[in-house]
């Protein structure tokens, strides 16, 4: 199996009142194509930040993330973006979108925004895919809602159809069930387990070991660097959550959760 994502060495130093703050340090992971992958560990460990400079979203301060063969230390920022525009989908605990654009409007945004969506027919080709996607997610009926029109958990499955909508080849979701109930949580997640299931390769940043206990590797950030890398598989249904929910809590237990 090929990898999606190679990070080695990754490091990250904010300046503060001319204070460095070294947020990441020497940082190497491996993800492979079609894997699962959650990051938890204490507030503060640096998972947001090692989501957001793996992905290109924000700038490293040295090493290097290898997303499919090329180098994002190495990338033009015009590269970067059009990278992270054609090529990856983001999904974020707070739920960006445009209030003054409809549901479906909003989830077509960024394919109108992509080379690949500028003829008519590309655009057409994009409208049908948003209706797909709307479909799959159980939210078809509010395609032209409002954003004030939509509950938590339809505006979240929203933006997993934005981030879907250019297929991209990994997804990169930071708390993406933070701020959701427990049944919106639960069903935002099955979601992501069923793109998972299709061939999307998933990295995510959550609290929540719930969660992380149906992903395939639960990586534990502390002070910038990682401490654990658990390997799950792949989860099979709820009849085995409670035993991967006990075996992960152990394991977190142990380094101090």
């Amino acid at each position: 199996m090929s990898n999606a994502l190679i990070v080695k060495d990754l490091c990250k130093t904010y300046v503060v009142n001319k204070r460095q703050n070294h947020v990441l340090k020497n940082v190497s992971l491996s993800i492979a194509e079609g894997e699962m992958v959650a990051i938890m560990g204490p507030s503060g460990s640096g998972k947001t930040t090692l989501l957001y400079t793996a992905s290109g979203m924000d700038q490293m301060t040295s090493g290097s993330s290898d997303f499919f063969g090329r180098d994002i230390s190495k990338m033009k920022p015009k590269e970067v973006s059009e990278l992270r525009l054609s090529e990856m989908g983001f999904v974020f605990q707070q739920m960006y979108m445009l209030k003054n654009l409809s549901v479906v409007d909003n989830i077509l945004l960024p394919a109108y925004q992509s080379k690949s969506g500028k003829s008519k027919k590309a655009r057409r080709d994009k409208d049908e895919r948003s209706r797909e996607l709307m479909h799959k997610m159980g939210i078809a009926e509010i395609a032209t809602n409002d954003i004030t029109e939509t509950s938590g958990g339809q505006l979240q499955r929203a933006c997993i159809c934005r981030s879907l909508i250019n297929h991209p080849k990994m997804i990169f979701a930071d708390e993406p069930t933070g701020s959701l109930n427990k049944q919106a949580s639960s069903e935002v997640m099955a979601e992501l387990l069923r793109v998972n299931r299709e061939g999307t390769t998933i990295l995510l940043v959550t609290h929540d070991a719930r969660i992380a206990a149906k992903c395939d590797r639960v990586l534990y950030l502390i002070d910038g660097q990682i401490s654990g890398d658990l390997k799950q598989g792949k989860y099979e249904g709820e009849q085995e959550l409670r035993e991967r929910e006990r075996n992960l809590n152990n394991w977190l237990l142990d380094r101090g959760w």
